[in-house]
């Protein structure tokens, strides 16, 4: 396992679910639907976080075994304590710890785009996934289908050049677009590609519980916020309040959210 294999800054299970635990928890049965992964004797959920899409599929009882992998113990840990039926271990999604063809599904969700070598693991996915079994995953479409995160980066942007660098890092990746993942999916050699997107909404109660959510300890927000000063903070903080208010009084916001999902078969 190497710290190569993942860049998302993991500290806190309960930071992660304020951050995007509620809202991998929304976008999960959507997910599950889309993939059509409707039985199986094993099934892997690769990045699985604090465990949404492992409890969803969980919720099947056609599907015998879930696996859960994280590059994050405190997430595996989180996830351990929530319930049953699923086993989790820490592991690393280029160097996947199982043998070829062990599962009939392997699925991940909004976990590629935080892999500095994608490429490796979907190979590993495909590779431990059983001929006529599905590789599926999601990826948020960061370009133009997450409003939070152009709503905070397009404001970093203007205030610090360094922003624009994490603005372009973070929406520019191919994986967090729909022919770059379609790419990928062909260039691995899985079959009969389809690819579709999913919409949530994303419901905050307040500014305090959007601002928190993203910076508090995890993820590329809070990494980004820990690079600023004090008073580079206070005015991004101020900024990002006035496009949350909007001109109205503080008080509950809902935001769309849409990510790509993408299906290949193992020949």
């Amino acid at each position: 396992m190497t710290k190569s294999s993942s860049t998302f800054v993991a500290v806190d299970g309960d930071s992660y679910e304020l951050q995007m635990g509620r809202w991998s928890r929304r976008l999960a049965p959507q997910f599950v639907d889309f993939s059509k992964v409707l039985a199986g004797e094993r099934v892997l959920d690769v990045g699985c976080g604090t465990g949404s899409l492992s409890f969803e599929l969980a919720k099947n009882p056609k599907i015998a075994s879930i696996h859960g992998i994280d590059f994050a113990s405190v997430y595996i840990d989180y996830a351990t304590s929530r319930g049953e039926r699923v086993e989790f271990r820490v592991g690393d999604a280029c160097a996947l710890p199982f043998a070829d063809k062990w599962f009939d599904h392997s699925l991940s969700s909004l976990v590629l785009q935080f892999i500095p070598d994608p490429e490796r693991a979907v190979r590993e996915m495909r590779r431990v996934t059983r001929s006529g079994g599905s590789v599926c995953a999601t990826t948020w479409n960061t370009r133009g289908g997450l409003i939070i995160h152009r709503m905070f980066f397009d404001t970093a942007s203007v205030l610090d050049p360094n922003g624009a660098v994490w603005r372009a890092r973070t929406c520019a990746r191919a994986v967090s677009q729909a022919d770059g993942l379609a790419q990928l999916w062909r260039d691995v050699g899985l079959l009969d590609v389809i690819q579709d997107d999913i919409a949530i909404r994303m419901d905050y109660q307040s500014f305090d519980d959007f601002w928190t959510s993203l910076a508090d300890k995890d993820g590329p927000y809070a990494e980004y916020v820990r690079t600023l000063d004090s008073k580079m903070r206070s005015m991004l903080l101020a900024l990002v309040r006035a496009a949350y208010l909007d001109g109205e009084p503080d008080g509950p916001r809902s935001y769309m959210a849409v990510a790509w999902a993408i299906k290949g078969i193992v020949p």
